[in-house]
């Protein structure tokens, strides 16, 4: 048990510090550590976790407080979730301190228009992670892309689309 809440403190304070854009941009390393190299739960239950975690009330990276739960109890909840929350947070004390010293400096507004498309990009992974771990039936996929673009093209509720693409999964997938 000690050497499982070492593994989560380890993998999720590095998580903690790479979570560059939001939480969701370290979905996928998250999956990868938690599936593929810990083998603590199949892919399909972590996306299930990502799904509840999603549905639920607060912040949106609840995820990380349900695998420390699913992995080691209370122990691993209060692990994962100091771990990804404590680095992450001094960290962003001490850079918006120094962001707001040189917010008149020419390499600030560059460096800002060069992560724009870093964070993009590593949503836009977690996307496809979440969406490969999910989506078994090439209906499934069909609903996904149909909810993304509407999402994208549509000022369409998320929570409509969310009932909707259950609907439908439930109606032709049964």
């Amino acid at each position: 048990m000690t050497s499982t809440l070492i593994a989560l403190a380890l993998i999720f304070s590095q998580l903690s510090l790479l979570a560059f854009g939001g939480g969701n941009t370290i979905l996928p390393e998250m999956q990868r550590q938690v599936v593929d190299v810990h083998h603590w739960m199949p892919a399909s239950e972590f996306s299930a976790l990502f799904a509840l975690a999603q549905a639920a009330p607060g912040p949106n990276l609840m995820v990380v407080t349900l695998v420390g739960w699913h992995v080691a109890g209370w122990a691993g909840m209060l692990v994962t979730s100091i771990a990804k929350f404590g680095p992450s947070s001094v960290v962003t004390v001490l850079a918006l301190h120094a962001w707001n010293r040189f917010k008149d400096r020419p390499w600030r507004k560059i460096a800002q228009r060069g992560l724009v498309p870093v964070t993009a990009g590593l949503v836009a992974a977690s996307a496809m992670l979440i969406a490969k771990a999910s989506d078994a039936s090439w209906i499934a996929w069909g609903i996904t892309g149909v909810c993304a673009v509407l999402s994208l093209r549509t000022r369409v509720h998320p929570l409509v689309l969310l009932a909707a693409g259950s609907v439908v999964g439930l109606v032709v997938l049964r």
